[in-house]
């Protein structure tokens, strides 16, 4: 009986493999062969099928197998990484279906890896048969992300590991998406202004493209999926186009008014500051607070200002002479005074 490593998803269009384990290890990982028998099998029985990526690498030879055989698969297939997809599984991870990492995932690229035993020459042939590996790897990175190939070869093919998170991986355009965050992550990458760079990119960088090849790739695509042939997928790279030109006007006009909108909250701010400023100045010289409290009630006040500003103008002030003044006499006498004058009067008569 043949090893199977499909989990049904529970519908009748959808399969699921798990590329879970060291490619090419038959004891504990995934071989080539089973993979590629297994999606034979399932390809003409599925409207779609899944393919999950844990792995920290393996066989070359045995990775460029599963990522021809999912490239040229006319099954609708998407990739998704679930932990880790390093060394030659993130190759099989760019084999041009849509790929979606978890977020708290990791990619990994790096040179290749191997080695030999044996005199000068042998030597020298091996340090060849390495450098074609990576040629090739640099050309499948390239296609995927729309990089020069040379750029792929100086910055990931240097001597060392280089581990990408799931944003930084998204952003250099190794993956689509990532699916374990909010829905409109991922329909971002259906913009037309993301779709519209993709396909300029991926024509431009990748001389092994021709019309059929791009029309398949287009059509996997929900945008391009009612495209009947290449000149109607042509009109629609058209609209997208126009629509990415535009979305650069709205993004610069949207960028403008985020700046005014800026500018008012913070003049709005400082405002609120110099109020709370002199709020505080006149509850200390009232002694209604301590000089020590001000940090206290300034706290309370940048937090519910309409509240916190109720309490403070609600504590009791300290009692002025002035307070027991008659505010209604122009000249400020008070009660003992006015009588005293009274007595004054009745005695000696006005003066």
């Amino acid at each position: 009986m043949n090893k199977r490593f499909f989990n049904m998803i529970p519908s009748p269009d959808v399969a699921c493999i798990l590329l879970y384990g060291e490619v090419g290890d038959k004891w504990d990982g995934v071989t080539d062969a089973d993979i590629v028998r297994e999606l034979r099998d399932y390809e003409s029985l599925y409207g779609k099928i899944d393919v999950r990526i844990n792995s920290i690498g393996g066989s070359v030879y045995a990775g460029i197998a599963i990522f021809n055989a999912l490239r040229e698969s006319k099954a609708d297939i998407t990739i998704y990484v679930d932990g880790v997809a390093a060394s030659i599984a993130s190759v099989i991870a760019m084999c041009g279906k849509p790929v979606y990492m978890s977020q708290y995932a990791r990619l990994m690229i790096h040179n290749v890896q191997g080695g030999c035993w044996g005199n000068k020459e042998e030597l020298k042939q091996t340090m060849e048969h390495i450098e074609q590996l990576e040629e090739t790897l640099a050309d499948i990175y390239s296609s995927k992300t729309g990089t020069d190939r040379e750029e792929i070869k100086k910055t990931y093919f240097d001597g060392k590991d280089h581990w990408l998170t799931a944003r930084e991986a998204k952003d250099m355009g190794f993956v689509d998406g990532i699916y374990d965050v909010e829905e409109a992550e991922r329909q971002d990458v259906e913009s037309p202004d993301n779709v519209y760079k993709l396909f300029m990119n991926r024509m431009n960088n990748n001389p092994l493209n021709n019309d059929k090849q791009m029309f398949e790739e287009l059509k996997k695509r929900p945008l391009f999926a009612n495209c009947a042939d290449s000149a109607s997928a042509l009109a629609v790279i058209g609209t997208l186009e126009n629509k990415a030109g535009k979305y650069d006007t709205l993004k610069a006009e949207n960028d403008t008014l985020r700046q005014k909108l800026k500018g008012f909250e913070d003049a709005a701010a400082e405002a609120r500051k110099k109020e709370i400023d002199t709020m505080l100045e006149n509850a200390v010289k009232e002694e209604r607070i301590r000089p020590a409290d001000k940090d206290t009630y300034r706290a309370l006040l940048e937090k519910d200002f309409e509240n916190a500003s109720k309490i403070l103008e609600g504590l009791p002030r300290k009692k002025m002479i002035s307070d027991g003044l008659d505010k209604n006499d122009p000249e400020n006498k008070g009660a003992w005074e006015k009588e005293q004058e009274n007595i004054r009067e009745r005695r000696y008569g006005k003066k």
